[in-house]
């Protein structure tokens, strides 16, 4: 008799494999800076040189400030930006990534029988644990500037979980595609290019036009971002409207692009 489960499919798979998705991201994270001096190190320079940067160009060079921590200066801004780029980064390393996800691992398609859709849980996985690297840079940052860190920060695992979600729904959806269509990493890398500069990563949505304001939050990073923020650095509780939104939303995403992932490996072979 077949058992019923109210569990997506999607999730489903990936907690059936959950042993072999531990050990592949574990695997993943170790394997980035093997053999380099500094190691695990680059994790946490990498998003230093470049809040360094953004900070210097946007608070220094264009005078920006950041409504909700004016009084702390160019630190106060690195803060809100560093608060929105760690969200984009984690969005931005599993999206990048995706379109060759299945292309760069030929054997596991034509040689072995493997469960693909785990690739996609590897590469969100490892983005994650150098995002919680990076939040951790960021707790230091706001010890320094303002001698705290909020308790709403114990919503972020929460806040983020739209976002863990809709970055498998699309790391399944974009390398199902890839394997077909070989120009598609040079549209992502392009796309994500412009969006950075479209998601509120560094300035608050409220600095632009009434008008403008509902088209940018049209973008599902957006709150996301502002959301991380509100519990982060604004020691504020997070909307319920987001959550009851957001989470349904983004596991409806998940399961369909996990299906159409699904359909679509039987054509693999094929073409790899």
């Amino acid at each position: 008799m077949r058992r019923f489960s109210l569990t997506p499919s999607c999730l489903r798979s990936l907690q059936q494999h959950r042993t072999l998705l531990w050990r592949l991201t574990q695997r993943e994270v170790i394997g980035r800076y093997r053999g380099s001096v500094l190691s695990w190190g680059w994790s946490l320079l990498n998003p230093l040189l470049m809040l360094g940067v953004y900070t210097f160009v946007f608070s220094t060079v264009f005078k920006a400030r950041w409504p909700d921590l004016q009084q702390a200066g160019p630190l106060g801004f690195a803060i809100n930006l560093f608060a929105g780029l760690i969200v984009f980064s984690l969005f931005s390393e599993c999206v990048s990534r995706a379109p060759t996800l299945v292309l760069s691992q030929p054997s596991y398609v034509t040689k072995v029988v493997f469960p693909l859709e785990v690739l996609s849980g590897v590469a969100v996985g490892a983005a994650t644990f150098h995002a919680c690297t990076s939040l951790v840079v960021l707790a230091g940052f706001e010890l320094i500037a303002t001698g705290m860190i909020p308790l709403t920060a114990l919503w972020l695992p929460l806040v983020w979980i739209p976002l863990i979600l809709g970055c498998l729904a699309l790391c399944w959806l974009l390398s199902a595609l890839g394997v077909f269509l070989r120009d598609l990493p040079q549209l992502v890398g392009v796309s994500l290019s412009m969006l950075m500069f479209l998601s509120a990563v560094f300035y608050p949505i409220s600095a632009l036009p009434q008008r403008w304001q509902p088209i940018l939050l049209a973008n599902p990073l957006v709150p996301v971002i502002e959301q991380t923020r509100q519990v982060l650095v604004r020691g504020q509780q997070p909307s319920a409207r987001y959550f009851l939104i957001g989470i349904p939303v983004a596991l409806l995403c998940c399961e369909l692009c996990f299906r159409v992932f699904q359909k679509a490996r039987r054509g693999f072979a094929d073409v790899i």
